[in-house]
């Protein structure tokens, strides 16, 4: 009878944990199906990496004599963090330099009295300098990712060089970079109507957008039937360039003191003075230019003058070694820190295009001295800059039959194409 009751007892125990183990099994089961739904998490808006939500943010352009310090005032920045941003070291952000018509963005709180939070000033397409004003001034110096991209094109002259570039959609800073490299070799004032080119260039480039050229890799030029190249190569001096025999096409100045443009007037002994109303020998070369136009100097010098005189007007005269000295009339105004006794850099601005003095007109005056004798600047012999060095036209020759072959696939006229690129 036990025995019984002990196997009755064992079966009971043995459905019960079965049933319990069943019930368990879907219960579980049942858990695993829920589905909890997820809390989406806001993510802030964020400019310049900054968070706006809630805020206002307002987006202009710097005014012709408007003070960076004044526009701060005027959204409620406090005294002291605007005192803070015009003592900050020149490398950092020099205030003075403000121009107009770049742009600044303000981060401002949505309140009463309209306070800045954030101040961010784009001096160019890749540098931005954001300021912000809490308890005290934090600024950080960004750049843009930049990219660069290595691009071939090809052209045939219809009326200028710089319009058939124009006409492709290059800058014109490629035009510019072109002539500076040909200045010595070519009259671009003189070129023909079907002359070829082929350009390798690398183009900046900022979140897709072209910004400026890096720096030309090779020049096929065909003028009149005569064919040119230019290659770039570094023998330890600097960037130069060479012809592909290994000749510079660089000479000890530059020809044309401001950016390439239409030449007025040139050197002529017997010119009709169009203020004056009389024959008189014109000893300089005009060049039309807009006013307010960047004027460089031509070579490394010492500035001998730099100044305001009623012919003149203002004006800058550089002495560049012994046997060449230039100047440079009717400026709208003379560069800051150029003065006589100051030495200047070739390509430095020293001006800017004006028609101050006796002038009709915006134009650069520009003069020439070799030996004390005033010549035609256009016309001058220059000694060219040194040749490859015999233990550098190994290596110079491969850059060469490398560029060459580039320059090579570029084959039909008005063709633009991008060979290589790389981020930054």
């Amino acid at each position: 009878m036990k025995k019984i009751l002990w196997s009755t007892l064992l079966v009971c125990f043995l459905m019960v944990t079965i049933f319990a183990v069943q019930i368990n099994k879907q219960v579980s089961a049942e858990v695993e199906t829920v589905h909890i739904p997820l809390i989406e998490q806001h993510q802030p808006a964020l400019l310049y990496g900054l968070p706006i939500d809630n805020k206002i943010v307002i987006e202009e352009k710097i005014k012709k004599n408007e003070l960076l310090g004044d526009i701060l005032f005027q959204y409620n920045v406090p005294a002291k963090l605007v005192h803070q941003m015009a003592s900050l070291p020149r490398n950092i952000f020099d205030v003075r330099k403000i121009a107009p018509n770049k742009k600044y963005t303000l981060i401002c709180d949505q309140d009463s009295v309209m306070r800045a939070t954030a101040l961010v000033y784009e001096p160019n397409a890749i540098d931005y300098v954001i300021m912000k004003f809490g308890d005290t001034l934090t600024v950080d110096v960004c750049q843009r990712e930049i990219s660069i991209v290595e691009k071939g094109v090809s052209g045939t002259i219809r009326s200028s060089l710089s319009q058939t570039i124009e006409e492709m959609g290059i800058t014109h800073e490629l035009t510019n970079k072109f002539v500076d490299i040909f200045a010595w070799v070519v009259d671009f004032q003189r070129l023909h109507v079907g002359d070829e080119f082929k350009i390798l260039f690398e183009e900046i480039q900022v979140e897709g957008q072209t910004v400026g050229i890096e720096k030309i890799n090779g020049i096929y030029f065909k003028h009149v039937g005569s064919e040119y190249y230019a290659y770039p190569f570094d023998q330890g001096e600097g960037l130069d360039y060479f012809d592909e025999e290994g000749k510079s096409l660089r000479k000890a100045l530059l020809k044309y003191p401001i950016e390439f443009t239409r030449i007025s007037s040139r050197y002529n002994l017997k010119r009709f003075h169009p203020v004056q109303k009389r024959f008189k020998a014109h000893l300089g070369t005009d060049f039309a230019a807009p006013t307010g136009t960047p004027i460089r100097s031509v070579g490394d010098g010492l500035i001998e003058e730099a100044q305001y005189k009623s012919n003149n007007g203002n004006y800058v005269k550089i002495r560049h070694n012994g046997t060449y000295t230039t100047q440079y009339l009717h400026m709208s105004r003379i560069a800051q820190g150029v003065r006589a006794g100051t030495r200047v850099k070739q390509g430095q601005v020293i001006g800017y295009v004006g028609s101050t003095g006796l002038a009709t007109g915006p134009h650069l005056c520009y003069r020439f001295w070799r030996n004390g004798v005033q010549v035609d600047a256009l016309r001058v012999e220059l000694p060219p800059s040194q040749p490859i060095k015999q233990d550098k036209l190994a290596e110079f020759n491969i850059v060469v039959n490398t560029l060459k072959a580039k320059l090579d696939q570029i084959e039909s006229p008005d063709q633009l194409v991008v060979t290589t690129a790389s981020v930054f």
